[in-house]
């Protein structure tokens, strides 16, 4: 692949890693690299992206279980920016119409998404190049300083980091976020890609045969043809195409033959299976609120969050252009990154939260000076019995 002389200055910019003069520099394939005895985990500054994640499958194989590039360097000039396993903010997910009132004042966000917001615009925390700030074997830490309105109607300056650790068979994940100087709106998540075959079964590359267990998330967002939350709130029946929450063995595609299954992510009848959000509620403290699980490769993947929620993504608009890392796929079978092939499970607290006061969700969504907004999630990988 050959960039322009512009695209190669972009990418030699992104490069660029700031941070403690004792830090080393990243490997030869522009990667960090960290470790433990389950686990091996790389990453990127651009984006604070996770790029490789390697567990054990059911053949003592390692296998690369997130999506990401090859090349660390197309991160930057990816024309989609599908925001592959990064951190978007300083407000992810979606602001319907492209405002919000804080504080009396009605301001107005980058409508990037149709009439929407999407992830604060198109010059979010994904998109940035984070300082690399501490690194251990098994442990790295980026930081970002997000000044005020560098994503349109975003104030305030905005200090964050994400330190991401990996011991024995958990990969854990933590924000700290404070607004230096005034009130803003603060919801960040990670945007992880996952296909648990490393797009390695031979049979197809899908994602419907993929076991999801939602325990705690009998209720969700309805949501528009946009997937912006209308406001309601809604109950899934057992077996229904939301439904989750009944059994441990229902699969991602359980509903693929139901009325309805092709449309249930809006976009007028185009977005097939999901692309929104459920509500963990009455969860025990350190509870797994999420269980992801493939037969095939035997892994499986559990969740624990202190956010009040996933939003869940089946993807839906991946257009098979997209090359599979030379980690996944089989060749002449499995090569490209195709439609519903992967699924995003994104733990946040409520979308467009802040446009929603029936939730009650202001104070989880709107910081000022003096209070420190924190995130944590982890992933545990094991094998199926």
């Amino acid at each position: 692949m050959k960039f322009s002389l512009p695209l190669l200055a972009a990418v030699a910019e992104a490069a660029v890693i700031g941070g403690r003069a004792d830090i080393p520099p990243p490997g030869d394939d522009g990667r960090y690299t960290i470790s433990s005895d389950g686990i091996k985990a790389q990453f990127i500054p651009y984006g604070a992206s996770l790029t490789n994640l390697f567990v054990k499958d059911k053949n003592g194989d390692d296998i690369d279980v997130v999506l990401g590039y090859d090349d660390a360097a197309y991160y930057p000039v990816d024309p989609g920016h599908p925001v592959y396993n990064s951190i978007p903010g300083r407000y992810a997910n979606r602001i319907g119409n492209g405002t919000y009132t804080l504080n009396g004042e009605t301001i107005h966000t980058e409508q990037n998404d149709g009439n929407n917001t999407l992830h604060s615009g198109t010059n979010n925390w994904s998109y940035r190049v984070w300082e690399v700030t501490d690194l251990q074997d098994d442990a790295i830490t980026f930081a970002i300083l997000d000044k005020s309105n560098s994503s349109l109607g975003f104030f305030g300056d905005v200090q964050a980091s994400v330190t991401y650790s990996v011991k024995g068979s958990k990969w854990n994940i933590k924000f700290t976020a404070e607004s230096l100087d005034q009130d803003t709106p603060l919801l960040l998540t990670h945007h992880t890609y996952f296909n648990l075959d490393a797009f390695r079964n031979p049979d197809q590359p899908l994602i419907w045969d993929h076991k999801l267990s939602l325990p705690y998330s009998q209720r969700y967002l309805e949501a528009d043809q946009n997937a912006l939350p209308t406001g309601q709130i809604l109950t899934a029946e057992p077996n229904s195409i939301n439904d989750f929450a009944s059994s441990p063995d229902l699969t991602l595609g359980h509903a693929r033959d139901l009325p309805g299954f092709e449309g249930n992510c809006g976009a007028d009848g185009a977005c097939e299976g999901y692309n929104g959000y459920f509500l963990i509620e009455d969860a025990p403290e350190d509870a797994v609120v999420a269980t992801l699980a493939s037969e095939f490769s035997g892994v499986k993947a559990e969740l624990r969050t202190d956010q009040p929620g996933i939003v869940l993504y089946s993807c839906n608009w991946m257009d098979g252009t997209a090359d599979l890392k030379s980690t996944q796929g089989i060749e002449g079978v499995n090569e490209k990154v195709v439609r519903s092939s992967c699924v995003a499970i994104e733990a946040q607290d409520y979308p467009d939260g802040i446009n929603h006061p029936e939730w009650e969700r202001l104070d989880a969504q709107i910081y000022g000076p003096g209070r420190t907004y924190n995130w944590e999630t982890s992933w545990t990988f094991s094998l199926l019995e």
